[in-house]
């Protein structure tokens, strides 16, 4: 690099951008998959153990009880008993209406109440989250299943392969927590949550219509076209005496016409033998596993996160992953179906002071007691009081706040949010999903396809340079354009960057025309957030070059990263560019540009002396 003088925005040459050691490729590949798959770094509590110790490590990571039961008190067994007694209260009405929903026998969402829990009460790494069925699950399940069997015409097919789909989500959920991929999840942004589950409760509380208003037929479509029309055909057969006493059910109670129908005594039977892998039903089985197996995870993991939040500790998302996977296999052979962490049911286990997972095994203990004794109490809940129950339920799942909050905050989250719940009320919940995470990932690909490039300037008396825009005292530098990249350089955003650059420079040129200013002299690139770049980007820049020299420009870049400056030097296009072009900061890049003016502008000065002296 050239050398300059302290000047108005500092030393040109004080410093080099470094060159990075070289680094073999297994070497690399290893660092980025361990930077992708193992961010947590979960292997650092093994280092330098004994084996002995490591294999204890390794059971408490997988099974957390063994590192907290120790420790547990009976202090925290008396908030736990209290916490369990209280969301097995809820567990019970509400497993039994979330089955009606997925058109299951209700008696499955008792059973699993029961299994789940206790899975999870020794594999779980939250102390708030408590298991069971979940709304917007048990609806996926039944419209998915319901396009290929009909529930009420052949309910043993349509039985088993709810277990099938169970066990399918559980097996992804597993695969997803042991091969590290939870990132795939994250693809459900908070907006399409917000949008799908206020959605979906829309739907579900339109559905309950058929139970409020005592109609014996009614539509198996979600869509608020079809409900409304199977409503509105049939006024002739609507019962206000059942939809007057659904707001008042237990004065109901006893005095209603419809039923539910008898519930069988006794704890879960197996039904390992029930899944039916036929090549017939078994693509469907798959679809709705894995599509309910991410809602599941997405709506668990973010309800684990946002109460261990409150509490201040840490749950392992991966660790979530594993064991929910093995309570949906587990639950799959003991007859139930797709279980996670409700936010309504957690809600009610964190409000009544629960300390540790210990909750989750005494609301199973109350449920199992339900099962073997209480069950025959339960014969005589009418439909309309399942009705009041899940409209109660699903009210709260509309968060109108949230999507307030993202119109004023983002409003390309609000539309992504509005899609959701568009789609889900008035198509389907396949289509709104498709939709949602199809928006969603549209914008990570305009993110990357089209990177913000920033104009900057020195804010005054300072040797700071910032974005004009932002920043309105900021000015220009004579002579020199500074322009800053703000992401890696990739075959999707080079050619625009190309076009980009070319189109600041014409603009830039013009300006300064216009004002009749010292003319464009350096075009600086700021590559501090440019933390990679592949060929097509390396290609790009070697176009750039040619495009400034062409247009008598010089080209500067600025603290490339130190993956950026390993592939420059390998492709020569460093060479090319030339490392005395290259600064370790803006200030020196633009004190190299002004020393460099200052020096032809007095090479100017004297020459035309010279000159003058001549013609003496």
């Amino acid at each position: 690099m050239g050398n300059a003088d302290n000047g108005e925005y500092g030393s040109a040459a004080s410093h080099r951008v470094a060159h990075p050691p070289p680094q073999p490729f297994v070497t690399s590949l290893r660092n980025t998959l361990k930077e992708t798959l193992f961010p947590d770094d979960p292997l650092r509590q093994f280092k330098n153990q004994p084996a002995r110790r490591k294999v204890v490590l390794g059971l408490q990571y997988f099974f957390p009880i063994l590192e907290w039961g120790p420790r547990y008190t009976l202090d925290s067994f008396k908030s736990d008993l209290i916490a369990g007694i209280t969301i097995a209260s809820l567990a019970i009405p509400q497993g039994i209406s979330y089955a009606k929903l997925a058109n299951l026998p209700p008696i499955l969402g008792l059973y699993s109440s029961f299994v789940p829990p206790l899975i999870y009460a020794v594999m779980g790494s939250s102390r708030d989250l408590a298991v069971g069925t979940v709304a917007v699950g048990s609806l996926l399940m039944g419209s998915m299943l319901g396009t290929v069997v009909n529930a009420s015409e052949v309910p043993k097919l349509y039985l088993h392969l709810a277990f099938t789909a169970t066990f399918v989500a559980g097996l992804f959920e597993a695969a997803l927590g042991i091969f590290r991929l939870g990132f795939i999840v994250d693809f459900l942004s908070h907006a399409t949550i917000v949008g799908f589950m206020s959605g979906a409760a829309t739907v579900v509380c339109l559905q309950q219509l058929k139970g409020l208003l005592g109609l014996d037929h009614f539509t198996h479509a979600t869509d608020v076209l079809s409900v409304m029309r199977s409503v509105f055909t049939q006024t002739h057969k609507w019962r206000w005496e059942s939809a007057a006493l659904g707001l008042v059910f237990l004065f109901y109670l006893m005095l209603a016409r419809y039923f539910i129908g008898e519930l069988k005594k006794g704890i879960n039977p197996s039904s390992v033998m029930d899944l039916n892998f036929d090549s017939k039903y078994l693509p469907v089985a798959i679809k709705t596993g894995i599509v309910t197996g991410i809602i599941a995870l997405a709506e668990g993991i973010a309800v684990g996160r946002s109460f261990a939040m409150f509490k201040n500790y840490h749950i392992d998302g991966n660790k979530e992953m594993i064991a929910f996977g093995m309570m949906n296999i587990a639950g799959s052979c003991t007859s139930c179906y797709l279980t996670a962490g409700p936010f309504s049911r957690s809600a009610v286990n964190f409000n009544a002071g629960c300390k540790t997972a210990v909750s989750n095994i005494v609301m199973a203990l109350a449920v199992m007691i339900t099962l073997l004794f209480l069950t025959p109490l339960f014969h005589y809940t009418p439909i309309v009081v399942l009705s009041s129950i899940i409209i109660a339920a699903m009210l709260g799942l509309i968060d109108y706040q949230a999507a307030i909050h993202l119109w004023h905050v983002d409003k390309f989250d609000f539309f992504v949010c509005i899609t959701a719940y568009v789609g889900v009320v008035f198509s389907s919940i396949e289509v709104a999903l498709v939709l949602a995470i199809g928006l969603s990932i549209m914008r990570i690909l305009l993110f990357v396809a089209r990177p913000k490039t920033l104009l900057l300037g020195n804010i005054p008396d300072s040797k700071v340079f910032r974005n004009i825009d932002h920043y309105q005292n900021a000015r220009n530098v004579p002579g020199v354009i500074i322009l800053e990249i703000d992401s890696p350089i990739y075959f999707a955003n080079s050619n625009y960057l190309r076009e980009r650059i070319l189109r600041w420079i014409i603009d830039e040129e013009e300006r300064l025309k216009s004002l009749k200013e010292t003319s464009l002299q350096y075009v600086v690139l700021d590559m501090s957030a440019v933390g990679n770049i592949d060929t097509s980007g390396i290609s790009m820049l070697d176009e750039v070059k040619k495009i400034v020299d062409r247009r008598g420009l010089k080209l500067m870049m600025v603290n490339p990263g130190a993956e950026v400056m390993k592939k420059l030097n390998k492709s020569k296009i460093l060479e090319t560019i030339g490392e005395e072009w290259i600064f370790l900061t803006v200030g020196e890049a633009v004190g190299a540009c002004n020393y460099m003016l200052h020096s032809c502008t007095q090479q100017m000065k004297s020459h035309e002396s010279d000159k003058q002296y001549n013609n003496v």
